[in-house]
């Protein structure tokens, strides 16, 4: 891969009355274009849009649009030119071919995005966020990906990087007055700006449980005895026949995953087998699986007969609650076939009464479920960490900073806590791009789709 050349891709797909659009970025993107395009492309002025006739010889291919950026103020940083065709895929292939032949290479995958990273048009995590806002699928996603993208989290980071990097250039001036015995950076200010650092990582740490299920679907597990109606109810929210109901105990006997979206939320619903005491080899796997399923939810829904008696739902609930200590889910109970009472029974208030059959009650269910999202997650200007690399460069800052904190109170020797503050500066640059490598680039950019 060079940044000298000019690559070339198809950024928007083919069909029958689309419109097709063919990119061009690189040195040589205008002259490339002007072999088929006529030479006055090359002169145009930037940030225009031009009427042409795409020649192939002295045959014309299409009448298109031409859009042309100039550098540096285009999406790479370079020039770029991107050509309107109509969406037929022989104008188009035949097209790619010719520019191709005219001196252009098909782009690798993230190649665009890769360079406008290169050439200082989006730092790292900027960059990755587009990615995110190409797979967004819940207009949660969406934001949380195009408050990324523009600058959100990275302005965060480098802020903290610029703190800590004037009290590490303090302490690296005390060095060279050793001798003298000299301390420019103040340890008490230092203390309470790494701590206060740390509380702010922290809590970015936190939020990747609330970012990390939006990004992903909501895990919701639904648990319950035998019957209850756990089929039902998924059938319900999906408003499709998933899962198969029956009267007869244990029909379910597998875990049944499917998604929606909820108010611009998307969860990722998970029908589990009836918790029940059974000899039957195959149930009880799938008993076994509904509680590991159960731990890896954010939200459980104990679902239940609402003719039965609640205090025993009560305890089996503490039950629940016992086997999720140490993880974040929660448990909503919802007493389900409502439409079957006479007579409404008495429930707390955290109960969901409801009927799976009718779908009473599915209002407030719902309401429920986005709320317990919205309230453990972040309003719309706050910075969310989605992404896994993310998370794990915030933890090792967390770590250095913890020996920092050690090490200014152990009374270690200003280059002990400089190499600690160094080693959070570290973690916290790789987020953003300040330092990388070729193999972290190549992973980032490969899992782009051709064309961005």
């Amino acid at each position: 891969m060079s940044a000298k050349d000019t690559i070339v891709a198809l950024s928007t797909p083919q069909g029958v009355g689309a419109i097709g659009v063919i990119r061009l970025s690189g040195p040589e993107a205008f002259s490339a274009v002007a072999k088929h395009l006529g030479a006055a492309i090359t002169t145009a002025e930037a940030n225009t849009v031009h009427f042409g006739r795409f020649s192939l010889g002295d045959k014309v291919l299409d009448e298109v649009v031409a859009t042309v950026f100039r550098a540096p103020r285009s999406y790479t940083g370079e020039d770029v030119v991107e050509l309107s065709f109509h969406g037929s895929s022989f104008i188009l292939n035949e097209a790619m071919q010719a520019l191709i032949t005219s001196g252009s290479r098909l782009a690798e995958p993230g190649e665009f995005t890769q360079r406008a990273f290169l050439n200082g048009k989006l730092d790292l995590s900027q960059a990755e966020a587009v990615a995110d806002l190409i797979a967004s699928e819940s207009a949660a996603e969406h934001r949380l990906a195009m408050h990324q993208m523009r600058g959100g989290f990275s302005n965060e980071i480098s802020r903290l990087r610029e703190e800590l990097i004037h009290f590490a250039s303090l302490i690296e001036l005390e060095l060279d007055f050793s001798e003298e015995d000299v301390e420019f950076a103040n340890r008490d200010e230092l203390v309470e700006l790494v701590r206060r650092i740390q509380g702010f990582v922290g809590r970015l740490i936190e939020s990747f449980r609330f970012g990390n299920a939006i990004k992903q679907g909501v895990p919701v597990a639904i648990i319950g005895k035998p019957n209850a109606g756990k089929s039902t109810l998924l059938n319900l929210v999906l408003n499709e026949d998933k899962a198969i109901v029956s009267d007869i105990a244990g029909t379910t006997r597998d875990a049944i995953e499917d998604v929606t979206v909820l108010q611009g939320i998307r969860f990722r619903f998970i029908d589990t087998a009836g918790i029940r005491e059974t000899e039957d080899v195959i149930e009880s796997l799938g008993v076994k699986k509904s509680k590991e399923k159960m731990k890896s939810a954010a939200i459980v829904v104990y679902l239940f007969d609402a003719a039965e008696s609640w205090t025993s739902h009560e305890q089996t609930i503490q039950g629940l609650m016992d086997e999720l200590d140490g993880t974040s889910a929660e448990i909503i109970p919802v007493a389900n076939k409502m439409d079957l009472l006479k007579a409404a029974p008495t429930f707390p208030d955290a109960v969901i009464p409801l009927s799976a059959k009718s779908g009473d009650g599915l209002d407030e269910f719902t309401q429920q479920l986005v709320g317990r999202i919205n309230t453990t997650g972040a309003g719309q200007g706050d910075v969310v960490v989605t992404n896994t690399r993310h998370l794990q460069a915030l933890r090792a800052t967390h770590e250095a900073l913890d020996k920092t904190l050690n090490a200014i109170g152990a009374g270690l020797s200003g280059d002990l806590v400089a190499a600690d503050i160094r080693e959070a500066l570290h973690h916290l640059g790789s987020i953003t791009g300040e330092i990388t490598t070729d193999d972290l680039l190549g992973n980032i950019f490969g899992k782009f789709c051709i064309g961005k």
